[in-house]
């Protein structure tokens, strides 16, 4: 089954699900020189919009604080303005939210996604259509290639 978190629900192959290899496009949009924004840091401003904390958002995908707060602070650099707003921690604890710029970039990334993957959508299904879907044993290399 074709598969993307922004893909539109009629956008899916009709066949059984285990005669069609899986496939994720991962779409990453390098603005020379100014910063890259790719499928991870889209679900870090999701995670972060869900969870109401960078810490959470780590959490939720399986990434350290210190490496998401990395990549928050990439992505405040990135833009005209801070798509994520940190309170400070203390005894009410801190938290994160995205700010309009964040929704808006957020939103721009998934509507480039939803459009890569319509206007690809006939390449991508003749490319899977190619794809022998049961997994073949490799071939054994030639001996003089194994010394």
């Amino acid at each position: 089954m074709l598969y993307h978190a922004a893909m539109p629900e009629d956008a899916t192959m009709h066949a059984p699900p285990e005669t069609r290899p899986a496939l994720r496009l991962g779409l990453r949009l390098d603005f020379t020189p100014g910063g890259r924004l790719g499928p991870g840091k889209a679900d870090l401003l999701e995670a972060i919009a869900s969870t109401g904390s960078i810490s959470g958002a780590g959490r939720a995908m399986t990434m350290s604080y210190r490496r998401a707060w990395l990549l928050v602070d990439d992505l405040n650099r990135m833009f005209r303005q801070p798509l994520v707003e940190a309170q400070p921690g203390g005894a009410q604890g801190g938290g994160a939210r995205l700010t309009p710029l964040g929704h808006e970039v957020l939103a721009h990334y998934r509507a480039v996604e939803r459009t890569v993957l319509e206007a690809a959508a006939a390449p991508i299904e003749a490319l899977r259509g190619a794809i022998d879907p049961t997994p073949r044993p490799a071939k054994a290399q030639p001996a003089e290639a194994q010394e």
